[in-house]
């Protein structure tokens, strides 16, 4: 259940990480939610090794595995609902520009008493699943489960703490004015050999929030050759960050291969290119 189930978790992620920042998403107002959404899935995808493996003899947490799996078929669906109702919302807005007849005043009544209903119905399913998953994340299995890492990537575990929740703070032209400065920043520090931005501050002032909207920057996106957004959990190894950043790049490796051979590998992948990461 467990490897299919990290398929889907990784599939979630993928599916909220591109369309966070889509038109059809910003319509909605529910970008905040589905950033929440994707910060939770990933805290719970780094410990789902131990789990597969304590599942085959402990009950409780097969169980567990089979709520989270329930949890993240419905998360899937959700994912597709949102995107599809903020596509109809833009297609509406587009039917309801300024006309010259009446037909368009009804019109634009319709839309907006349709667009109200479905930023509520759309924004209660995403906000319901987040509480699920939050409850999830505070049952006494996950609470008892380890950051297991596939064999081969267990070695010299570091230790560092990182922000597992979406903090909220930081909303509307306050978030955009932000972004938009370090925005410019980067690009302004492109041509250096290497250019480190950090985005520092005390819990709940919007840095996850922050980060997510930068990395999702479409000016950004069209100004580097290789993106990779890595959410690094407290427990992590060196070998593990390096396979994910090749992961991310769709660079092939092995399993088995060292620290060196997978940092020649990255070199290679990134040779004359420009690249932008993202740590959270």
């Amino acid at each position: 259940m467990a490897t299919i189930l990290e398929s889907l978790v990784r599939s979630c992620a993928k599916k909220l990480q591109d369309i966070v920042t889509d038109e059809a998403i910003l319509i909605l107002g529910v970008e905040e939610d589905l950033i929440e959404l994707q910060i939770r899935i990933e805290q719970i995808r780094h410990f789902l090794n131990d789990a597969e493996q304590r599942s085959i003899k402990e009950s409780a947490v097969n169980i567990w595995l089979g709520q989270l799996r329930d949890a993240m078929y419905d998360a899937d669906d959700i994912i597709d609902l949102a995107r599809s109702k903020g596509n109809k919302l833009l297609s509406e807005k587009s039917l309801s520009l300024p006309g010259k007849s009446n037909t368009c005043s009804v019109l634009s009544l319709s839309s907006f008493c349709f667009s109200i209903q479905t930023r509520r119905q759309v924004g209660v399913k995403i906000r319901s699943l987040n509480k699920r998953i939050e409850n999830i994340s505070k049952d006494k299995v996950f609470s008892s489960l380890t950051n297991i890492q596939p064999t081969g990537e267990a070695s010299a575990p570091k230790h560092r703490k990182s922000s597992n929740l979406v903090e909220h703070n930081l909303v509307g032209k306050e978030i955009i004015h932000a972004c938009r400065k370090l925005v410019d920043l980067l690009l302004k520090g492109k041509e250096k050999r290497s250019y480190k931005l950090a985005v520092v501050g005390t819990g709940g002032v919007g840095k996850t929030t922050l980060a997510q909207k930068i990395y999702n920057d479409q000016k950004l996106k069209g100004s580097f050759n290789k993106r990779a957004w890595l959410c690094v959990s407290q427990d992590y190894s060196e070998i593990t960050i390096l396979k994910e950043i090749l992961r991310k790049f769709e660079v092939h490796y092995r399993q088995d291969e060292s620290t060196d051979e997978l940092q020649s590998k990255l070199e290679s992948a990134i040779e004359g290119k420009s690249f932008f990461s993202c740590v959270g």
